[in-house]
């Protein structure tokens, strides 16, 4: 197993301050960032330096790392909003939030092993979400609405296959209505 690089040996509140830093820079000036990274370090007392190329190597991992949170956070909010979904995602939110972190977290130690990520190997991801998804009764929400749709289309249908047939028969379209109100369940 190689070494742990200097940028996972930073504490926690120096790390974090050069998270902020790169993003605030754009992720670029990674030359300035790690010199004032350096500085700091150096004022509170740590040992540990952070060469330039180091900060450029963790500061474009971390770019990925923030692209894909932002891209998997605009997907699960966008397919949560398509699915009307808000309210129970708000309280499930967080479960969300952690999924996406192991899952990041499992691709980048597949990475730096020099791995290719096995999508076989993501399915305990996978099998988390839809333990959420079951927990948080999202799943049961959608196989409902899908059934209330699936009634409604079929209401619908034959409703109108009824108005065809009973004007065809030459009923008053006072009957018509009323039979297709009784078919939808819906007062005249």
């Amino acid at each position: 197993m190689p070494p742990p690089r200097k940028t996972d040996l930073l504490p926690a509140e120096m790390k974090d301050w050069f998270k902020q830093a790169l993003k605030d820079g754009g992720f670029s000036g990674y030359e300035q960032i790690a010199d004032d990274l350096n500085a700091r370090l150096e004022e509170a007392g740590y040992s540990l330096r952070i060469s330039k190329s180091g900060a450029q190597r963790f500061g474009s991992e971390y770019r990925e790392f923030v692209k894909y949170q932002e891209e998997a956070g605009a997907w699960a909010a966008d397919w949560i909003n398509d699915q009307g979904l808000e309210e129970e995602a708000s309280r499930h939110g967080v479960l969300f939030q952690m999924l996406t972190t192991l899952a990041f977290k499992f691709m980048k130690s597949q990475m730096e092993d020099g791995r290719e990520v096995d999508p076989k190997e993501l399915h305990f991801i996978g099998r988390m979400m839809k333990d959420i998804m079951a927990s948080s009764g999202i799943r049961e929400q959608l196989i409902a609405k899908e059934k209330e749709r699936i009634q409604e289309e079929e209401r619908n249908r034959a409703a109108s296959m009824v108005e065809k047939i009973a004007k065809k028969a030459g009923m008053t379209a006072a009957t018509v209505e009323g039979i297709k109100a009784e078919i939808l369940g819906v007062e005249v």
